[in-house]
């Protein structure tokens, strides 16, 4: 499971960390994967708080020059970030940068997380063999519409796609995912993980909504 904290207010000074923690707890108890993406102001400290993954929810294919405003791969690494989100729909970015940014993240053992609005840009994508490719068709992101429910064949065609021409590259779904069933039906599809934002910095209580996600897992099968 990835959280993508994006910028919302939820999560704004130490909520970062509050958030992270909560996170690592139920990762601790379930014995379940998290990975979060603060925002990039708070890497630092959240990597210095948590054991967890933690992840830029944006980097740019800029080099060590002057480049006001730009979030370089090699700077992130030295504030505690493992790796990096790439190409949200809320910021997208071309082909060509893709490809870049996942051969630096690869020479900097970096994790590279590149969503795709479509199984056709899965497609895409696979061919530059990222670590993982989170499927979100943009209009059902913070809907509350989970793609599993809302159109299966969008993951299943995704897996398919993906597998066309990456064997390495991890395929998990993101848009629209608020509760315990949404993560088990993705993962009966295919899907090997899920990608949330407001499902969870929005939710009342953070572990309670953690824990729940996170137990969809176990109840896959």
């Amino acid at each position: 499971m990835i959280i993508n904290f994006k910028n919302y207010l939820e999560v704004s000074g130490q909520g970062t960390v509050e958030l992270s923690k909560a996170a690592q707890e139920i990762a601790h108890d379930l014995k379940v994967e998290i990975g979060v993406a603060p925002p990039i102001f708070s890497i630092f400290s959240v990597s210095q708080a948590v054991s967890l993954p933690v992840f830029c929810q944006h980097l740019d294919s800029i080099h060590e020059v002057a480049s006001t405003g730009f979030l370089s791969p090699e700077m992130a690494k030295s504030f505690g970030a493992i790796g990096s989100i790439l190409n949200h729909s809320e910021h997208p970015i071309d082909e060509m940068s893709i490809s870049e940014l996942i051969k630096r993240l690869r020479n900097l053992k970096m994790t590279t997380i590149v969503c795709a609005k479509s199984p056709e840009e899965v497609s895409n994508i696979a061919r530059f063999r990222p670590d993982f490719i989170a499927i979100e068709p943009p209009e059902l992101i913070g809907s509350g519409r989970a793609v599993s429910k809302h159109d299966p064949s969008i993951i299943t065609r995704s897996v398919q796609s993906k597998s066309e021409h990456s064997g390495s590259t991890r395929l998990i779904c993101g848009a629209g995912i608020v509760d315990k069933t949404d993560v088990s039906s993705a993962v009966r599809l295919g899907a090997e993980g899920i990608l949330v934002s407001s499902g969870v910095v929005k939710a009342s209580s953070w572990r309670q909504k953690i824990f729940e996600l996170a137990s969809g897992f176990e109840a896959k099968s």
